[in-house]
């Protein structure tokens, strides 16, 4: 029943021997009800709908008001047209959230009957839940999940994410609001995770290796020893709040690294139960990750981080990595894909197989045959071409990438191809045929990174393999009279990154995320042994907390999300006759 205008309605155990064990719950009330009140505003009596309106918009309202006004409107929702569209909008900026779980509950089954009546306001009730993904960590999400489809709700959840200017507890709570979404709905995963990884693209080239760095080292310089462990008493230090040891001091990789804990935790969660590797839901994710990487992360010029979520999701079992690797190859060895992705494809597969601790030397040595054999193949179809061959970026990129690829892994995993028989590991990379890809007219030396060229021609000479420097020395002594870049149009040979190569797996900077990636990361290990070539640019040798040979040789990020610098023209000059050998060394899962 209804109480009359002013009226309070009082709600107490009487029978009780304590009246005052918990306070009344009061609901008090001015003017009809929802149905009368909808009744009078369709004869022209707009009284009591304009004061329905104004007391749900009263910021004080109580738990127990909003209990009965929404039951009310859950009794006549069939009336809520879109007539009622601001008295709707009313009830949906209502302060439910952070309120008592039965408040919550009625609100969850108003929005449920509401929608299902009144199909109009799907959308707007989509973005009022969304909207509360920030600050708030676990809103509920089963209206989400029972009412929604990725065509209403993925636009709804790019549209509301923040800004990357935000705190990392805004980006995060969002992130991970976004991620249990897809535990509710599976079918919009895939959606989620371009929505997510885009957004994390965009912080990731926004601050550079060198950036990073220089943060760091500065925040190191200008740290006050004697505060040092003032305040590590505190064993029981929140998730929430992480020591300043953990905290990035570039602000950009702050959030970025929370975000990549967020989601290489999710990554984890997804693939495992009760601690086991869980296959079939690992192969699902996993095909969701690709598809993400081909179309955002690929493409994506000079990311430092974001590229590590398939890294990290590669080392649960072999298989995955060998199935990445088969994916890059396929790409790479393609005549039909633009010139810049097989490019890319390249430097992701020399990488990944320099860099990555779980990838046996037995696939390192299936890649480097698959490689090899249609570099091989590729110098056949130009030696067979009639015409005299010449440094061409712009024709032959994929080709020098590739060489690229071969050369950066063996200068990372030579030595676990030798150890244990080094008869037999030097007699399969002389059957590689090394000598003659450097020494062949397309001179792949003359344009892959000289920290690159060096350092392999330093392994092969120790071993014996192939002598490169005496075309080292050629190239540098002889300009050759057209180079052209691969960003189109020709450019002077003093370029020391005419391929504009980075290598995605570059050591790994941000510090919470990074502890899972460290057990599984093959870091540079200095060459004492080894005589370099002399470097008159005078750059020889590597700084002392340089994980990384190349020594800042790779190039930085502009700031900007953009294709790698590559010209789309040339994606179809490369032989047609030059495809990939008939072998695979991708196992099933």
């Amino acid at each position: 029943c209804h109480w009359p205008l002013g009226a309070v309605s009082r709600s107490m155990e009487v029978d009780g021997r304590d009246f005052f064990s918990s306070p009344p719950v009061k609901t008090v009330r001015f003017g009809g009800s929802v149905v009368e009140t909808l009744a009078k505003h369709k004869q022209g009596d707009s009284g009591d709908y304009e004061l329905l309106k104004h007391q749900l918009a009263d910021p004080d309202i109580k738990d127990a008001q909003i209990i009965n006004w929404l039951q009310e409107f859950r009794s006549c929702v069939t009336q809520l047209t879109k007539d009622h569209e601001q008295l709707i909008y009313t009830v949906l900026r209502l302060p439910w959230v952070g309120r008592s779980q039965a408040v919550v509950e009625e609100y969850m089954a108003f929005l449920g009957n509401l929608v299902s009546a009144q199909t109009v306001y799907l959308c707007a009730c989509l973005k009022m839940v969304v909207s509360h993904f920030t600050p708030s960590r676990f809103p509920p999400l089963v209206f989400v999940s029972s009412f929604s489809t990725s065509r209403f709700l993925v636009p709804i959840l790019q549209e509301n994410f923040p800004f990357v200017q935000k705190s990392s507890r805004t980006l995060e709570c969002y992130v991970h609001n976004l991620l249990r979404v897809t535990t509710y709905i599976p079918s919009i995963r895939r959606d989620v995770l371009e929505v997510i990884i885009g957004m994390m693209l965009k912080l990731d080239v926004s601050a550079s290796r060198a950036d990073i760095e220089e943060a760091e080292e500065n925040t190191v310089q200008n740290q006050d020893p004697t505060e040092e462990g003032l305040f590590d008493m505190d064993e029981d230090m929140s998730a929430d709040h992480p020591s300043t040891t953990a905290v990035m001091a570039h602000p950009v990789a702050e959030r970025l690294d929370t975000l990549m804990a967020v989601l290489m935790a999710y990554v984890k969660d997804v693939c495992h139960v009760n601690g086991s590797l869980h296959v079939e839901r690992t192969k699902d994710l996993y095909k969701d990750l690709l598809s993400v990487f081909d179309k955002l992360i690929l493409p994506t010029h000079a990311s430092c981080h974001v590229q590590y979520t398939l890294f990290y999701l590669c080392s649960f079992r072999l298989a995955l990595a060998e199935a990445f690797l088969d994916h890059l190859w396929k790409i790479l060895q393609s005549p039909s894909q633009p010139a810049v992705l097989r490019q890319a494809a390249a430097g992701y597969l020399g990488s990944f197989l320099a860099r990555a601790k779980f990838i046996p030397v037995l696939t390192v040595r299936a890649c480097l045959d698959l490689l090899l054999s249609w570099i091989h193949r590729y110098i056949d179809s130009q030696d067979s071409s009639g015409t005299q061959a010449y440094c061409d970026i712009s024709l032959h990129g994929p080709f020098y990438t590739a060489c690229q690829a071969v050369f950066y892994t063996l200068i990372f995993r030579h030595r676990a191809m030798l150890e244990g028989n080094m008869k037999k590991g030097l007699e399969y990379l002389q059957s590689l045929n090394l000598e003659r890809v450097v020494m062949c007219q397309l001179n792949p030396l003359k344009v892959c990174l000289p920290s690159v060229t060096n350092m392999f021609a330093a392994i092969t000479r120790k071993y014996q393999v192939v002598f490169c420097y005496t075309i080292i020395e050629r190239n540098n002594r002889h300009v050759l009279p057209v180079v052209r870049s691969s960003a189109g149009g020709d450019s002077v040979t003093t370029n020391t990154n005419p391929l504009d190569s980075f290598f995605p797996f570059d050591p790994y900077l941000l510090r919470r995320s990074g502890q899972l990636i460290e057990p599984l990361y093959q870091v540079w290990e200095e060459l004492a042994d080894t005589e370099l070539l002399p470097d008159k640019t005078g750059r020889q040798g590597s700084r002392e907390d340089e994980d990384d040979f190349l020594c800042g040789e790779t190039p930085q990020a502009e700031g900007i999300v953009g294709m790698t610098p590559n010209s789309y023209d040339s994606n179809l000059r490369s032989p047609s006759s030059v495809g990939s050998p008939p072998i695979s060394f991708q196992r099933p899962f």
